[in-house]
């Protein structure tokens, strides 16, 4: 748990306000820390006061990253993605509520979204997240999910029902977007990879409102249709 708390929280952190956040005894919480810090999972400032996730969590998720299969399966189409649609290029995980990028591809563009293997969104707000969402089953969404979702930016959908309606439609076309639920001003479109049903890996393609015409719109997506196939071909024994 403190661990995760560090993760969804980059930078330093007081004692007073690791406590606040997770409500544990001060003393247990100070000596569980100072153990975490002898041991290199939480780093302190110079002064020892500010805690901070270590570099041996950035050890073990890394071996997580090259010791995934269909990770490693996946970067020869997320490369061949990356140069058909010149867009960045997210390649992730559900875990609960949350999806988590596994491999990334940046944009060529000089104007390009952030991006970062590690990064954990809202699964009803992005397109990765809602093409994972619709390979279940509408009550298993609704078990997953509260009826009141997070508002990311002003378009993110806040309604479960609405969301479902939605998920709907992705079912129906194959693929999922993201109309600046996540990121104003950035539009995604995701495909889920089927090698497990219900699926729990999706590739997205990310692309500023900007540079977004119909014609480019209807490449991108036919890229991430191939992209899925290649995909599927390539996972199918895992």
């Amino acid at each position: 748990m403190l661990l995760e708390h560090f993760a969804a929280r980059p930078g330093l952190h007081s004692l007073a306000d690791i406590q606040h956040d997770l409500g544990l005894p001060k003393s247990s919480l100070y000596m569980l820390l100072r153990t975490l810090v002898n041991l290199g999972w939480v780093e302190t400032d110079a002064t020892g006061t500010r805690y901070g996730i270590g570099v041996r969590a950035l050890l073990v998720g890394s071996s997580y990253i090259d010791g995934d299969e269909v990770v490693a399966a996946a970067r020869p189409t997320l490369d061949r993605l990356s140069d058909d649609t010149t867009e960045t290029i997210h390649l992730a995980r559900r875990d609960g509520t949350s999806v988590v990028y596994l491999a990334t591809r940046p944009s060529q563009h000089y104007l390009r979204p952030f991006t970062r293997v590690g990064r954990r969104l809202p699964v009803h707000s992005t397109a990765l997240g809602k093409a994972l969402l619709a390979t279940h089953s509408d009550d298993e969404v609704r078990a997953l999910l509260p009826r009141r979702l997070e508002a990311v930016t002003e378009h993110t959908i806040t309604d479960r029902e609405r969301l479902v309606e939605e998920l709907a439609l992705v079912r129906e076309q194959g693929y999922a977007v993201d109309r600046e639920e996540n990121t104003l001003g950035l539009r995604c479109f995701g495909v889920a990879v089927p090698y497990r049903t219900p699926a729990r890996d999706a590739v997205s393609c990310s692309v500023p409102v900007a540079r977004l015409t119909a014609d480019r719109e209807q490449r991108i997506k036919a890229a991430l249709f191939e992209a899925r196939d290649r995909l599927s071909v390539a996972t199918r024994r895992m």
